[in-house]
């Protein structure tokens, strides 16, 4: 993983809102930082969030750049991505 300074920042956009959020961490821990605990819904209708951190359980799937069922948790954010939650476009 790359090594950034203690307070290097990025800006990233998520459901259309942009954050600021600390460089080198991943998706998954940027939307939680943000408050966001929703990132998908179920076939129910149920909303999803991370579970395992770590790519195995598939709960934190997210559109990131336009690419569709990403896991959050495996991304590192970079500046200007635009992330889109389902759990938002289904409200």
């Amino acid at each position: 993983m790359t090594s950034h300074a203690p307070h290097e920042q990025v800006t990233i956009t998520v459901d259309g809102r942009s954050l600021r959020v600390d460089a080198g961490i991943s998706v998954a821990a940027a939307l939680m930082n943000a408050g966001v605990r929703a990132f998908r819904r179920s076939v129910t209708n149920t909303e999803r969030g991370p579970l395992c951190g770590m790519g195995i359980c598939y709960e934190c799937r997210v559109t990131i750049a336009g690419i569709p069922h990403r896991r959050a948790c495996l991304v590192t954010v970079s500046d200007g991505l635009d992330i889109a939650t389902a759990a938002a476009s289904a409200l």
